[in-house]
Formats: structure tokens, sequence, C-alpha cells
């Protein structure tokens, strides 16, 4: 009998147990086994095949016991990857707490373009460690340095200073409208550099610096003619309706001032530093601050008392900017002997006077254009109006310097007061903070 045929005669037999061929040698022959299997013996070299019948339904357990210990694997290696997934998850979560809680923010938002990424290195070099021979001024986000990048460029890095009042909210702003704002009287950024405790703005490089130089150091007050300051009156003036009215979002700055005017090679003035600058969306005019942060000199009545911030406010810094350049002289730090009041005050009294031309600082009396002069500070006087609704808007004002339209009659400046004192800024609802460099300051008000 073949193998075949022995196969096929156990499995007509219900007791056969198992099967076999009788000759190893030539695979002929049939052995039937019956009942159990004993006495089985090993053969040397390749031994001998014994087929075994087992039942259908042992087959199946085992194919399922198979199946399930495939099916726990499967389990064991799903749950393993989860448990890995979540556990990444968990650290990169906490990385970036650990960086928010070291005042690192994520900036890249999906309204805000890409910036290049300066590294810390790179701005160690190019401001050589930053050394304070590279040191070109100080504001109230930090020290300002001159560097010189490895292709060639000037830039202004801004470094912010852990004893700063300013911190995560203001950078981010900073970074997030100076990339968003393109015009010519807007200063523009390159880049950031964010490592560790490390903050750091990259700015283009304005080789005049700023215009705080030019008009309160008594070296550099004659360097600055009159039509180069009506021509940066002018241009902070579009700056400012750029911002308001013509920009994707409507900006109110918030801290306008000289030393956050940057002038470029030609003399064109650029506005900086919109670390405490709000936007508004919609048809949003005002809203009430949480914190009043500014300079004292350049707030206006209405948002230095009562927290309130609208496009006025800026349009009240913009006068008091404007007094300055004619003047020469700070509002804050302004003393005549005749009276009390600050340069507004001083200003408007010699407006109802007729004397307004006598506010003009000396240096600028061989280039005076009379005319512009008298404009230009009727124009100051009815954008430090002291109620809000009073101030022209920045459109109107760009047209009034550029023209020679009728204008109307200036009220009273804010904070004026008859006695000479400061109105709402000497109100006792306000903790009052004396910033002897100019930077900026932050006031508390009770809600």
């Amino acid at each position: 009998m073949t193998l075949k045929q022995c196969a096929a005669k156990c499995r007509k037999e219900c007791n056969c147990t198992a099967f076999t061929t009788l000759d190893i040698k030539y695979d002929t022959g049939c052995l039937l086994v019956y009942n159990e299997l004993i006495d089985i013996h090993t053969f040397p070299d390749n031994g001998q095949d014994l087929y075994v019948r087992i039942a259908t339904i042992k087959i199946e357990k085992d194919h399922e016991r198979v199946y399930k210990s495939k099916k726990m694997v499967i389990t064991f290696i799903v749950v393993l990857i989860i448990i890995v997934v979540f556990i990444l998850g968990l650290a990169i979560l906490l990385g970036h707490c650990l960086k928010a809680k070291g005042g690192l923010v994520p900036l890249r938002e999906d309204n805000v373009p890409d910036l290049p990424l300066f590294d810390l290195p790179t701005l160690f070099r190019a401001t050589d460690n930053f050394s304070d021979n590279n040191k070109i001024g100080e504001g109230g986000f930090g020290p300002v340095y001159k560097g010189l990048l490895e292709d060639g460029r000037e830039v202004a890095v801004k470094r912010l200073s852990r004893k700063s009042t300013q911190g995560v909210e203001e950078f981010k702003n900073e970074v997030i409208f100076t990339s968003k704002l393109q015009h010519r009287n807007l200063v523009k950024i390159l880049g950031c550099s964010i490592q560790g405790e490390e903050k750091l703005l990259v700015y283009e490089w304005m080789p005049n610096k700023a215009l705080d130089i030019f008009l309160f150091r008594e070296t550099e007050k004659h360097l600055l003619s009159w039509p180069q300051r009506f021509h940066i009156i002018k241009g902070v003036a579009r700056g400012l309706l750029y911002l308001h009215q013509d920009s994707i979002l409507r900006i109110i700055h918030r801290d306008l001032k000289p030393a956050n005017i940057l002038l470029d090679h030609d003399m064109n003035p650029k506005i900086s530093d919109f670390g405490i600058a709000r936007s508004f969306g919609g048809n949003e005019t005002q809203t009430k601050a949480k914190r009043v942060l500014g300079t004292h000199g350049y707030m206006s009545p209405e948002y230095a008392g009562k927290g309130i911030i609208s496009t006025m406010s800026d349009i009240f810094s913009f006068g008091v900017l404007v007094l300055e350049i004619m003047s020469g002289k700070k509002n804050r730090q302004f003393f005549c002997h005749a009276h009390n009041h600050n340069l507004l005050g001083h200003a408007w009294i010699l407006y109802k006077e007729g004397k307004s031309l006598e506010l003009v600082d000396e240096s600028l009396i061989e280039s005076l254009l009379t005319q512009e002069v008298a404009r230009s500070i009727h124009v100051a006087l009815l954008c430090v109006q002291s109620i809000p609704e009073d101030r022209p808007d920045m459109c109107m004002v760009v047209m009034m310097l550029n023209s020679e339209c009728c204008l109307p009659q200036p009220k009273r400046p804010g904070f004026f007061t008859q006695d000479g004192q400061f109105g709402p800024a000497s109100s006792s609802s306000m903790q009052t903070q004396v910033s002897n460099n100019n930077v900026t300051i932050t006031n508390q008000v009770p809600r």
C-alpha cells in the first residue's frame, strides 16, 4: 500500500488514531495504530514521520488560542503607542508652559507673517557681546544696541531687560504689529530672537537715532532746521493716519513721543515701539484699558484719568509732540516764571494773547517760515483740546498741515486750570510716578 492508501484506510476506521509506512527506505506498506499511542520508538538518522488523527474541535481551539495570542500582542502594541504619544504630547505641553513661565510665548499665529529668527550667538557677535560702546539708547523695553551683521547690514538690536516693566505681551505686540504694518513712516522690523531668558528684536538701522536727541540737547538743536522739523511733523502725521485708518489693523500707539520717533539718513521720521499698542477690530472706536500704560506728559486726560483708549488718545500725544518740536522743550519739564502751567498751558496762553511765535525755539528764528509755524502751533492746540470730541482726526490733521484752509478756534487744552495746576492728572485716584529718564511707565487705575 502507498502512504496515500494507508491514510484513506485510517480515516475509514473510527478507532484508528495514527498511521505510517512500514518500509522507511521505500516509503511503502501501511502501519495502523489503534487507541492510545504507546511504545513509540525514535529512529536514528532522519527518523520516521507518524501521522496522528486529531479531533476537529481541538484544531479549532488551537487556532482560537493562536488568534487570541495575536490579538493580545496587537492590543499591547497599540496601547504602548498611545502611551508613548501621550507622554510626548505631555512633554511638549510642559515645555511650552515652562517657556511661558520664563517669558516666552509662541509668536507664530495664522495672521502673523513669518519673521526671520536670529540665533543668539549671531547677535552677540553683531553687537560685540552687547558692549556699552554699541549702546545707543534705552527705553521701557530695555537697552538698544547698534549691530553689524555678517552680511554687512547695520541693525538696531533691542534687548528686553529683566528689570523692564514690559514683558511677554509687550514683546508679542511689538512683533505682531511691526511685522504686519508696512509704511514709510513706520520703523521696519527685520527679525527676532527668543532663547532662554533672552528676548531680542532686530530693526533696520536709523543712523540719526531718535528725535528727542535733536530737540532737547543744546548741542544738537541747531542741526534741526524748521523745514526739517516741519517735514518730521508731516511724516509722523502720515504714519498715524495709516495706523488709525489705512492699515489692515486699526492701531492705537499709546506711547507717541520724541524718543519713539526715529530718523533715517534723510531725516525721514519713523514711528517705533509698539509694545503697548492696541488694535481695534470692526466698528470699535474706543475701549477701557485694564492698566494705564504710557509716558506722563503725552497721555490724554481721558486716558490718564479713566483709562479710555481711542484714536483721540494718539491725537492728543501728537499735539504734545508738535509743540515740543516747535519749542525744543519737554512738556513735563517746562517751567515759566510767569505761571505754573506746563508747555500746553503756556502755548495756549500765548495763542490767546496773539503771541504764538514766542513759543518757537530760538535756534529756528533764522530759518523761520512764519505762516507754517503759526499753522503748526494752531493745529497742535486743536489736537490737545481737553474734550476728545473737539479734537480733529488724523485725516483732518494731515489736510490742515498741507493746505491753507481756515482753521477752527482751539478750546482749552487738557490739564489746563486757571490756577496753573494739572487737572485730571492730579486726582487722588491716580498713583502718579514721575519718570526721570523718559521711559514708559505704568499707572494702576481702580475700576
